[in-house]
């Protein structure tokens, strides 16, 4: 446990270090906050309008809230490959790995400590955009659950994307190519359930069992499922397990 506390400091450091957090952060927080604020003024719109369309529901969870966390997960889809590019694939071009593996460190406490290092500043990166729930709730004593739920969704979703960004670092030297293959990835996993559409069951089940998007549609509608939050913790595990593989080769290689 000191080790991973110990290499979850490093990855802070060499995070703040680095100009990536600071581009990274400011591009999210404008990104979401410009997203935020359109889908209120589009809510308040429609809520001026509201008389020419009798029965019509309108309110912030289903206008507001829910388009937010999924315009926040595409965000996120882009911006978190940034974050998980350098973690190993710098530590190889810079010949630290191998120092690393030499001192008294177990694969899995590093892989370990570079998970729970990018997950918090991941965390830090979600924490800023807690004004805009706080907000809904000042103005029109709205109802948070949908936002909380659509958090859960959000630290789950991302923590599996940094997983796999993880495992794709740990494969090359090149930050680039870690980034652009890990998006890849993700990307894939997030459309798969395009082809549900077009198959039959039971196999268009399966494609929209295994789609990341499906999933985390749940928490932005407010329901949190065990069955969702286990995808994702059996994902982040499955993206650890390789990356952990990972090292173990290459150190054998070594």
């Amino acid at each position: 446990m000191r080790n991973i506390w110990i290499l979850l400091k490093k990855e802070w450091y060499s995070y703040f270090a680095s100009p990536i957090i600071y581009t990274v952060l400011s591009i999210f927080l404008f990104l979401s906050g410009y997203f935020f604020y359109s889908n209120v003024a589009y809510f308040s719109l429609m809520s001026l309008q509201a008389s020419q369309w009798p029965g019509a529901e309108f309110n912030l969870a289903t206008w507001v809230i829910e388009p937010l966390m999924s315009d926040m997960s595409i965000i996120l889809l882009i911006l978190l490959p940034l974050l998980t590019m350098r973690l190993f694939a710098e530590e190889k071009r810079q010949g630290n790995l191998e120092l690393l593996c030499s001192y008294p460190v177990r694969n899995i406490e590093l892989v370990l400590g570079k998970f729970l290092g990018c997950v918090s500043i991941y965390a830090l990166m979600l924490f800023f955009t807690l004004l805009y729930p706080f907000l809904l709730w000042w103005v029109g004593r709205t109802d948070l659950g949908p936002f909380f739920s659509g958090y859960l969704g959000l630290l789950l979703l991302g923590s599996a994307f940094i997983a796999f960004g993880i495992f794709i670092s740990s494969l090359t030297e090149n930050q680039i190519v870690a980034a652009a293959l890990t998006f890849g990835l993700l990307l894939f996993f997030w459309i798969i359930n395009w082809t549900a559409y077009i198959t039959e069951p039971p196999l268009s089940k399966v494609f929209e069992n295994i789609s990341l998007i499906s999933h985390f549609r749940h928490f932005t509608q407010g329901v949190i499922d065990t069955a969702d939050i286990i995808f994702y913790l059996t994902l982040i595990i499955f993206g650890l397990f390789l990356a952990l593989r990972s090292l173990e080769t290459q150190r054998l290689r070594g």
